[in-house]
C-alpha cells in the first residue's frame, strides 16, 4: 500500500479488497494440553500489543497433568481480546480454533452465533468424535451449531510444510499450533515479521526448531490467503495511548518486575524465599533470572521454610518476599505472626486459586480475603492490599513493599489466577514514574538512646540492621516491653503493644490515596463495588449498563486493609451499594462489619471461572428492579 495514503484512504482501500474493521475482536485457541494452545495464545497477543491494540487475556487449562489425548478433560484453551476499549477477555469469542472434537465440545459454549469455528479436520475421525462422547457423525449439528465452519486439514498439510526437514511426526505435530496461528494472523491482516521474531527469540538456541515452526506458520498464513478461508478477513482499530514503549505483560511477571523496581527505590537488596505451587511459581522463576540485579531467589524445602527464611531476610536488612497461593498462605500464617510480632517488612503474594485444599488449582477465585485480613492467631493486623489487573500487578507489588518497608509490617497482596496467568498490554514505567521509597532506619543520634521498639508519630519502629556499630538488639515472638524491648508479661504492657500495632496499620491509610468514584451521572442512587482482579469485568459492565440508561457509579478498592480514609464517606451517598466478587461475599461482609447503615447488595460467583459481563449486567438490573 502506498506510504503516503492517509490512515482514511487506507481503510477505504482496505474495505475495497474486502477487509472489514472491527472496533475488537475475541479469539480462543483450543486443543489438547499439549497442542501448544498456551503458546499459540501467547504469541498472537504478543504481536496484537506490539502493533498498538489493547489486549486482555484468559488462560483457561486442566489441573491434570496429561490428561488422555481427545478426551474432555484434557482441553486446554486461551482466550485473547484485542483492539480498541478492551478491559476483559469478552464473553464470547468471535474466532475459535479447535484443533480436536474434544475442544470443540468443551469450548462452543463461548462462541457467538455469528462468529467462526477453525477446525482441524484430519483430527474429526470416528475414534475421535468417540473420545469426545459425541454420538453421532455431525459433532456440528450435535451441537446445534450456527456459527461459519472453516475445515481445514492442519494435519496433513503441516506433514507437507515439513516434509524434507527430516523430522518425525511427533515432532512434526508439535508445530500444527503454529500452522491455526498463522492462519488467524491471516484472517487479522497481521504482519507476519512480528511472530517470526518471537518464535526466533524463543528457540534461538535451536535454529532447527525455529525453522520449522517458522515454515509451518508462514504455511498457515499462506493456506487462508489462497484458499480464501473466510468471506471476509479483517482488522483491528488501535487504541489511543499515552506515549511510551509498551509489551505484553501477565500478572505473575509484572508482579515480579514491580518487585524489583521496589528493590531499586528502596536501595535493599531483593530477597525471596518461596516454594513453587500453582498458579504463584512464575513469579519465583521470573525472579530467579534476575541475579544480574541483585535478586537472590530461594526455592526452599516447603512453604514454612520459604516464609522462615524471608523473615531472617528482612530482620538482615532485605526487602524480604515470599509467594504462594491459598494452601500456602495457611501454612504461612505462624511465619507472618511472627513478621507481626517482631515488627518487621515483609511482602506475602497470596495468587487466589480454587479452593479449599487442592480445591481448583488453576482456576481463579478471591476466596482468601478472610484468611489474608484474620488468618493469624491473636491481634495481627497487617496491611492488605489487592492487584487490579495483569499489569497492575506492577504497581500494586511495587505499593506492597512501600507500605512494609516504609510502616515496618507485613503485607499481603492479593492477585488471583485470572490476572496472574492472564495478560494486558502494559505500558514500561520510565525513571521518574515511581517515588523513592525510605525505609524507617534508625539515625545516628539515636545511637546512644535507642531500644528495639522505639516508634515515630505513627507508631513505626524504627529499622536498625543488625550490624550496625551501636544498635544491638533484639526482636521476636514473644512480648517486649514498650519502653526497654526486653521480655515482657505485664498485661498492661502486652496491652499497650497491640494497640500500638494496631494504630500504626491504621495510620497507613494516611500514605494511600482516598478511594475514586468513576461516574457517568450525576446524582447516580447505586454504586458497584468491587476489590482486585475484577475491575476489567466490572468497568465493562458499568460502561453497558450506563449506555442503556441504567444510572449507576463504580468504585474499585485496591487497598483492602487499612481501608482508604473517605470509603464510608463516599459508599453512604448511595442508596444501593452492590458488592461484586468472585466468592460467598466475604469483602461485602466486612464492609459491613465497619459500616453497619450502608445498604449492602451481592452478587457472587464460585465457580473458578471470572464473571461474564452479561452476568454482571443481568444481576445489577435485578436488584435494581427489586
Amino acid at each position: 500500500m502506498p506510504s503516503g495514503c492517509s490512515t482514511e484512504s487506507k481503510k477505504i482501500m482496505l474495505e475495497k479488497n474486502n477487509v472489514k474493521f472491527r472496533q475488537s475482536i475475541v479469539v480462543r485457541f483450543s486443543g489438547d494440553s499439549g497442542d501448544g494452545m498456551q503458546l499459540a495464545g501467547n504469541i498472537f497477543s504478543n504481536v496484537s500489543a506490539e502493533i498498538g491494540d489493547i489486549i486482555s487475556t484468559f488462560p483457561d487449562y486442566p489441573a491434570e497433568v496429561r490428561a488422555p489425548q481427545g478426551s474432555l478433560n484434557g482441553v486446554s484453551g486461551f482466550q485473547v481480546n484485542i483492539g480498541h476499549g478492551v478491559h476483559t477477555p469478552g464473553d464470547e469469542c468471535d474466532v475459535l480454533v479447535a484443533m480436536n472434537p474434544a475442544a470443540l465440545k468443551q469450548n462452543v459454549k463461548f462462541l457467538s452465533q455469528r462468529g467462526v469455528v477453525i477446525v482441524d479436520i484430519d483430527s474429526f475421525k470416528k475414534t475421535d468424535l468417540a473420545k469426545a462422547l459425541f454420538t453421532t457423525d455431525d459433532p456440528y449439528k450435535e451441537l446445534g451449531l450456527k456459527a461459519q465452519v472453516v475445515e481445514v486439514p492442519m494435519t496433513e498439510m503441516v506433514k507437507a510444510a515439513l516434509k524434507d526437514t527430516g523430522m518425525d511426526f511427533k515432532s512434526q505435530m508439535k508445530c500444527r499450533n503454529m500452522f491455526a496461528l498463522g492462519l488467524v494472523c491471516w484472517l487479522f491482516n497481521f504482519p507476519m515479521d512480528a511472530p517470526l521474531h518471537f518464535l526466533k527469540e524463543k528457540f534461538a538456541k535451536k535454529p532447527a526448531v525455529y525453522e520449522a515452526n517458522a515454515k509451518v506458520i508462514q504455511s498457515g498464513y499462506d493456506y487462508g490467503h489462497n484458499i480464501h478461508a473466510s468471506v471476509s478477513t479483517y482488522r483491528v482499530e488501535t487504541d489511543t495511548q499515552r506515549p511510551g514503549t509498551y509489551t505484553d505483560v501477565n500478572g505473575n511477571k509484572a508482579t515480579a518486575w514491580g518487585l524489583i523496581m521496589a528493590s531499586e527505590r528502596s536501595h535493599l537488596p531483593l530477597f525471596l524465599g518461596s516454594y513453587p505451587i500453582t498458579p504463584a511459581t512464575d513469579i519465583l522463576h521470573e525472579l530467579a533470572k534476575r541475579r544480574d540485579l541483585g535478586v537472590k531467589a530461594i526455592q526452599m524445602e516447603d512453604e514454612i521454610a520459604g516464609i522462615c527464611s524471608a523473615v531472617g531476610a528482612s530482620f538482615a536488612g532485605n526487602l524480604a518476599v515470599t509467594t504462594t497461593s491459598g494452601p500456602g498462605l495457611a501454612l504461612k500464617s505462624e511465619a507472618i505472626g511472627l513478621a507481626v510480632m517482631a515488627e518487621l517488612p515483609l511482602v506475602v503474594v497470596d495468587v487466589q486459586r480454587g479452593g479449599p485444599s487442592t480445591g481448583l488449582p488453576t482456576k481463579t477465585e478471591q476466596t482468601d480475603l478472610n484468611q489474608a485480613l484474620y488468618g493469624r492467631s491473636g491481634e495481627s493486623p497487617l496491611v492488605v492490599v489487592a492487584a487490579l489487573s495483569p499489569s497492575d500487578c506492577f504497581h500494586s507489588a511495587f505499593e506492597a513493599a512501600r507500605l512494609a518497608v516504609e510502616h515496618m509490617t507485613p503485607v499481603i497482596l492479593l492477585t488471583d489466577a485470572f490476572i496472574a496467568n492472564g495478560s494486558s498490554a502494559w505500558r514500561i514505567p520510565e525513571a521518574g514514574d515511581y517515588p523513592e521509597i525510605r525505609p524507617n532506619f534508625v539515625t545516628k543520634d539515636m545511637k546512644d538512646n535507642w531500644t528495639a521498639y522505639m516508634r515515630n508519630e505513627e507508631d513505626v519502629r524504627y529499622w536498625a540492621v543488625p550490624g550496625t556499630e551501636g544498635f544491638t538488639h533484639r526482636v521476636g515472638g514473644l512480648e517486649k516491653d514498650y519502653n526497654t524491648g526486653a521480655l515482657s508479661n505485664n498485661p498492661e504492657n502486652h496491652e499497650r503493644m497491640v494497640k500500638a500495632r494496631d494504630r500504626k496499620v491504621a495510620c497507613v491509610a494516611n500514605h494511600i490515596p482516598e478511594q475514586e468514584v468513576q461516574s457517568e451521572n450525576t446524582g447516580a442512587e447505586t454504586i458497584i463495588v468491587g476489590w482486585g482482579g475484577t475491575y476489567g469485568h466490572l468497568y465493562t459492565a458499568y460502561e453497558e449498563l450506563n449506555k442503556a440508561g441504567v444510572k449507576v457509579d463504580l468504585t474499585q478498592f485496591r487497598y483492602i486493609n487499612p481501608l482508604p480514609r473517605n470509603t464510608e464517606k463516599l459508599l453512604s451517598k448511595y442508596k444501593n451499594v452492590i458488592v461484586v466478587e468472585l466468592n460467598n461475599g466475604q469483602f461485602a461482609n466486612y464492609l459491613q462489619s465497619k459500616y453497619a447503615k450502608l445498604n449492602i447488595k451481592r452478587i457472587n460467583k464460585v465457580q473458578g471461572q471470572p464473571f461474564l459481563v452479561s452476568e454482571i449486567v443481568e444481576g445489577v438490573k435485578k436488584i435494581m428492579e427489586e
